[in-house]
């Protein structure tokens, strides 16, 4: 990061054309996953599917815990046809918004119905295309970001992101009252139909400058090495031992958010609120904190470094968190404290996606974007939503304060990795790194 860059020249960094594009590209990968995140477990809990159910069903959405898998071939295969007319990003982009629709659309055709043998299956499958999709939009759009900025606009690129991303959140809050007006399944139609406005404006985004990443192999041999080693060995190389706590760190920042998210439709619920009010308070008010926290992160990033900002977005998560559990604890939970409590934790988020896309972005090689990025970005998510899965477990066990209260308490050791990090870490671990990265 750049210590002398000015306060007008970090905000000027935001009137450029390709943070128009990042805006829409942050649009398109939330949507898709506050769609099955959020959305989908109030549906199930409306119909009476049991809060154990209901977590195990997040489990479907390992799929962007395991996007690395498949990151090495949206990293440097072409589509036939698309990625000629499109290039390599904007062609897999496209293919996975087509996805994302396919997916919105089999869900709104399911008809959860608790104790019908069959009732999910449909919705199992459209869950699956959802998720599937949407961790292929994500390998796509990290890798563009990445090769779209220089190092010292990331965090920028990552703020204009989270925008996009804030938007979808309102987007699919708005959704929620819809909902209650009309139905889950026109509902999922709707948000369909908003993807293929997104599908449309990727013609329009502006595809990175083409590099290394398209070198072709000759045989299967030098495309296994070009496709997969050589993405994962440079990067272990580079941080040698030092990648422990690096990965363990990308791993457990977001942990607290993960663990808590998908019990927070079941406690409104719990507590009475209905989803219009829900949904007007997450629409009109959530997003809002979100953009404030994910430009005030960028500026800090710029001024105070990244690891300053990793460790206050860490505090920032374990006290918000809580302010769940204080509202579990409202014996007259009101619309007001509800406000607080989602404000809270949208401030928070906000702050926190932007740093951590910085972070995680610094340590990738630009030569790997996609399958670097997707190797970060899965662990933490692989890890994470497979603990989620056993939240509905621990809410029913503990209760709906203690749970809340324990999640928080997960950023703890994401805390001491910051501190450990930050005082004996080389350069690289602590997210900085030249403007070439030399070649193996």
């Amino acid at each position: 990061m750049t210590e002398t860059r000015t306060w007008r020249a970090t905000f000027l960094s935001y009137l450029k054309p390709k943070m128009l594009a990042m805006l829409a590209l942050g649009f398109a990968s939330g949507l898709p996953f506050m769609m099955y995140f959020s959305k989908l477990s109030r549906w199930l809990a409306d119909v009476g599917v049991e809060k154990a159910t209901i977590g195990f069903f997040y489990w479907i959405g390992l799929s962007y815990g395991l996007k690395f898998l498949w990151a090495p071939i949206v990293d440097r295969a072409r589509i036939p046809g698309l990625t000629k007319a499109l290039g390599q990003r904007r062609s897999w982009m496209f293919l996975a918004i087509l996805g994302t629709i396919i997916g919105m659309l089999t869900i709104s055709a399911g008809d959860p119905m608790p104790g019908v043998k069959g009732s999910l299956t449909i919705m199992v499958a459209g869950a699956f295309i959802l998720t599937y999709s949407g961790a292929t939009l994500d390998i796509a759009v990290d890798a563009w970001r990445i090769e779209s900025g220089d190092n010292d606009e990331q965090a920028n690129l990552a703020a204009v992101y989270q925008l996009g991303y804030r938007f979808a959140i309102m987007a699919a809050g708005y959704a929620m009252v819809f909902a209650d007006i009309a139905s889950w399944g026109t509902t999922y139609r709707l948000t369909a139909g908003l993807m293929g406005l997104v599908l449309i404006a990727v013609l329009y985004v502006k595809e990175p400058a083409v590099d290394a990443r398209n070198v072709k192999s000759t045989d299967f041999k030098s495309s296994l090495q070009d496709y997969v080693v050589k993405p994962f060995s440079t990067f272990a190389a580079r941080f040698n031992i030092w990648i422990i706590p690096v990965l363990l760190l990308v791993c457990l920042y977001r942990l607290s958010d993960f663990t808590m998210g998908v019990m927070t439709q079941p406690l409104y619920q719990e507590l009475g609120f209905t989803k219009t009010t829900v949904g007007l308070i997450t629409g009109t008010f959530g997003p809002w904190p979100l953009i404030a926290g994910a430009f005030i992160s960028g500026l800090f990033c710029v001024r105070i470094g990244l690891m300053a900002t990793l460790l206050i977005g860490a505090m920032l998560t374990i006290m918000t968190n809580g302010a769940f559990a204080w509202l579990a604890l409202q014996t007259d939970a009101s619309a007001l404290k509800l406000t607080v409590a989602i404000v809270a934790d949208n401030i928070a988020a906000g702050f926190v996606g932007t740093v951590f896309i910085a972070y995680m972005s610094s340590l990738v090689d630009r030569r790997y974007a996609a399958t670097q990025y997707a190797l970060l970005s899965s662990g933490y998510a692989l890890f994470c939503k497979i603990l989620a899965g056993f939240s509905g477990v621990l809410y029913s066990a503990v209760g709906a304060a203690a749970f809340f209260g324990i999640t928080a308490a997960y950023g703890i050791p994401a805390i001491l990795l910051i501190l450990f990090i930050w005082k004996f870490g080389p350069s690289g671990a602590r997210g900085v790194q030249p403007k070439e990265t030399p070649a193996p």
